[in-house]
């Protein structure tokens, strides 16, 4: 998501919305499927765990999350401790990244192991979902910290400031708070929008908290002037993000009109990290299935398309993530593909560009007929038919059969075009012997059919 300010609550919100659709797909394959492999259901439980794990993370403090509590500096500087270390390298980590396995790793050397073609964490060694990396900037923040003072002592109220403060601010200023948010001074207002951001972020308990007062945030009055005011739209749509984390404020969020009007409107903003914020905030939205429907029926899936079309690194992923949530519902999807998605996901499959999240929903969208004759005008099947070809991963090769499946299916002119392929080069036939059991199924049943 490579958000500067949302530090611990963005990664791991975006890190439980693809464990979750991981978990789904594994677990449709092993009820579906009589002959799932005992890596289907490792994988499957790898997820859990994680999940657990995040679930657990989310209700801690920074400090014991690091498992810090005790922890204080002496006069000579000590070592770093293990969890400021990369479990590759076993060095203090410069740029602290999160694995689709919610493991954090230094950037260099996670992308070292990801480039020597390894599709699995190094620490529990299940398959990875996909190779996405996250900035985890709580935990780079932490090490920061921890460098500049390690000369310094450092006494347990100081470590658990941050968090004394927040909790002051819940009991003590919220009601103040609130009141500086309904100002009609725009300066009042822009600093208690940007302190309502600090908090939502730092503190779970002010996001709980805040639940009966999201109303504020949609004001008619603080809307208009976030609009005319670029730093107050950005720590607005921060702090919307932020409080949507907790899932109460999801629902309340989602159910107001303004909230999602709002959002909408900030994809097509100046800046690129507001874009990304509120890409951010509707995918985070749509895991909520109730909101799917009303985020889709409220006009969101079409500059969701124009982002992944512009490609800014910034947005683009979170982009995808979005329309492939809500396109777990059928409306959507028809959305979609009516507004233009295949086209503009086909041709990021073609330029090479996260090919993971384009065929994730290209395989969703294909269900829809239009799609199907989309794909099949753009070329895709010779497309698909070579990244088959190619050293690209295993769930990749099942996504592009899946997809060729369909089409085959609904248009059975492909396979015509399939057939010249595999007769020179046997493309399915490999997969066939050599893919998942989901994509050894698919591959077979295409090449029954050119029988």
């Amino acid at each position: 998501m490579a958000k500067s300010a949302e530090c611990g609550v963005v990664p791991q919100a975006k890190a439980t919305v693809e464990m979750k659709r991981e978990l789904e797909r594994m677990v449709n394959a092993i009820v579906e499927e009589e002959d799932y492999t005992v890596e289907a259901t490792d994988h499957a439980m790898g997820i859990l765990w994680a999940l657990k794990d995040l679930k657990l993370k989310a209700v801690m403090k920074p400090q014991e999350l690091l498992g810090l509590d005790n922890f204080c500096f002496s006069a000579v500087p000590p070592p770093p401790p293990p969890e400021f270390r990369c479990p590759i390298s076993g060095e203090l980590m410069k740029d602290p990244v999160i694995l689709a396995s919610g493991q954090t790793y230094d950037e260099t050397f996670i992308q070292k192991w990801l480039k020597d073609g390894h599709q699995t964490c190094p620490t529990t060694d299940h398959v990875l979902p996909h190779t996405l990396l996250t900035p985890n900037h709580l935990v780079k923040k932490i090490i920061s910290k921890w460098s500049k003072e390690k000369t310094s002592e450092m006494s347990s109220a100081e470590m658990e400031g941050d968090e004394e403060y927040v909790e002051d601010a819940n009991l003590q200023q919220f009601t103040t708070l609130l009141e500086r948010l309904s100002s009609s001074s725009v300066s009042d207002q822009k600093e208690a929008v940007k302190e309502t951001r600090v908090l939502s972020n730092r503190s779970p308990s002010f996001r709980a908290r805040f639940q009966d007062a999201i109303p504020r945030l949609f004001d008619t009055v603080l809307l208009e002037r976030a609009n005319s005011f670029i730093d107050l739209r950005e720590d607005l749509v921060a702090t919307i993000l932020n409080l949507s984390v907790h899932d109460s404020n999801r629902k309340l969020v989602g159910e107001t009109p303004s909230a999602i009007h709002f959002l909408i409107e900030t994809l097509r903003s100046e800046r690129i990290e507001t874009r990304s914020n509120a890409a951010a905030a509707l995918l985070v939205l749509s895991t909520l299935d109730s909101n799917k429907h009303i985020i889709g029926k409220s006009g969101a899936i079409k500059p969701l398309i124009d982002l992944i079309e512009e490609g800014h690194p910034l947005t683009v992923k979170d982009a995808a993530a979005a329309i492939l949530s809500l396109c777990t519902v059928v409306e959507n999807r028809v959305w979609a593909v009516t507004l233009g998605a295949v086209t503009v996901l086909t041709k990021k499959v073609m330029d090479d560009i996260l090919i993971d999240e384009m065929l994730d929903i290209l395989a969703i969208l294909c269900s829809y007929q239009k799609a199907v004759e989309e794909l099949g005008e753009l070329g895709a099947v010779s497309c698909l038919l070579d990244i088959l070809r190619k050293n690209v991963s295993e769930l990749n090769k099942e996504k592009c059969v899946a997809i060729l499946h369909t089409m085959c299916f609904s248009d059975r002119t492909k396979l015509r075009e399939i057939l010249a392929v595999e007769s020179a080069c046997e493309t399915l036939s490999n997969v066939a012997q050599t893919g998942t059991s989901r994509a050894r199924r698919k591959a077979n049943g295409i090449l029954e059919r050119l029988n």
